[in-house]
């Protein structure tokens, strides 16, 4: 295992364990079949395992888990406040208090403000006393380390870098999302301020490992060197510095053993430049079959209605590949943050088509994400988002 230095100077394995997508039997997380999964990695040498309060089940299989093989003070153990659902420091400490039963433990390596998503969301914690909580909790050890996880456009982002002082932050990020979300600009924003960047998503829900379209496939089948879909997208990230820590929602024995054989062997700056340019032409591939021909170069950007037109053209895109998970991250992306960046906030001004290097019609392409990602139930849930204050 390859191990890279968080922000205090611990070895962090550079493949983490996403716990969120245990295997469930009859509604229940099967605890037998996670055991061995994690026991597997942990016996590799992976070391940063992820997990989150709303992540059912997930909390409790983990700490029963560590518990169980007296491995706990070994491993550390990253986990997520749900600030959307906090109201004061009393329910923050409660919240808190319960992970760690979960997790039976007395204290957490790393955690996260789960999905925050904006400036605002984090001034109106501070105006609540997370500060204050946050440094009780450092000071007396039971935090060691406080961070952020995001799903956002790079501008945004980059501000929160600048709103506290960090420890580490998670993003999405991977070939294809290279350019939206936080992107690269987001990691070397990140990096360049000395702070640890943990990556989720690295094969894009599954897409970049068992979705890809046939022409893709082709691509890399033609490459001198032969490698998994899985194997290139994990060695694309892990070939660069500014990356510390790939999480992966593994869910077998043999994902767990292939993962670990990938960062086993990994070295920064090992891709060629025939290798880059072939994941270009994979991307390519990819984007050849999306409804809307953005790049995600953000020179449209910022919209004077803060509509994330990047994000919701890749969305749009993604959603005729994987409709399901699209919603989900539209939902995340757009409603759940202090102010909206859905496509209907878009009042047809026109200012981002002056812009756009690839001539795309933006104001009659974000009509049709409009359509097909602000459903009955995209709507439902906004309301519930907005009326129970859920950011």
């Amino acid at each position: 295992m390859n191990y890279r230095k968080d922000k205090y100077g611990n070895d962090i394995s550079i493949l983490g364990y996403g716990c969120m997508r245990f295997t469930q039997t009859a509604g229940k997380i099967d605890l037998d079949k996670a055991e061995k999964e994690i026991m597997t990695a942990y016996q590799a040498g992976v070391n940063y395992y992820d997990t989150a309060y709303i992540y059912p089940g997930s909390e409790v299989a983990l700490g029963k888990i560590l518990a169980k093989n007296k491995i706990r003070d070994k491993v550390n153990i990253a986990t997520k406040l749900p600030h959307y659902l906090i109201k004061s420091v009393e329910s923050m400490e409660k919240t808190f208090q319960e992970q760690l039963n979960r997790l039976q433990t007395d204290y957490i390596d790393y955690y996260l403000m789960h999905m925050l998503t904006d400036v605002d969301t984090w001034e109106s914690l501070k105006q609540i006393g997370i500060l204050e909580w946050l440094e009780e909790k450092k000071k007396s050890g039971a935090i060691r380390q406080v961070g952020f996880s995001y799903h956002g456009h790079s501008e945004m982002f980059c501000k929160l870098i600048d709103a506290y002082d960090w420890d580490f932050t998670q993003i999405q990020y991977n070939y294809l999302d290279e350019n939206t979300q936080a992107g690269r600009k987001g990691l070397y924003y990140a990096s360049e301020k000395g702070i640890p960047v943990i990556i989720m998503e690295p094969l894009r829900g599954g897409r970049l490992a068992d979705k890809l379209p046939e022409d893709a496939v082709h691509v890399m089948k033609r490459h001198t060197i032969q490698r998994t879909p899985v194997q290139w997208a994990l060695r694309w990230l892990w070939n660069q510095p500014e990356v510390t820590c790939v999480l992966s929602g593994m869910n077998s024995v043999d994902m767990v053993e292939d993962n670990v054989q990938t960062a086993s062997t990994v070295e920064v700056g090992e891709f060629t430049e025939a290798e880059d340019e072939m994941l270009k032409d994979v991307v390519k591939a990819i984007r050849s079959k999306m409804k809307v021909g953005c790049t995600g170069c953000g020179y449209c950007m910022p919209c004077p209605k803060n509509v994330d037109i990047p994000g919701t053209f890749a969305l749009y895109n993604n959603s005729y590949t994987d409709r399901k998970k699209s919603a989900e991250e539209y939902l995340l992306c757009t409603a759940l943050r202090k102010t909206s960046s859905a496509a209907s906030n878009c009042v047809e001004c026109g200012k981002c088509e002056k812009h756009c290097p690839q001539q795309i019609e933006i104001r009659k392409e974000l009509k049709n994400a409009k359509k097909r990602l602000e459903t009955p139930a995209y709507k439902i849930a906004r309301w519930f988002i907005a009326k129970l204050k859920l950011y």
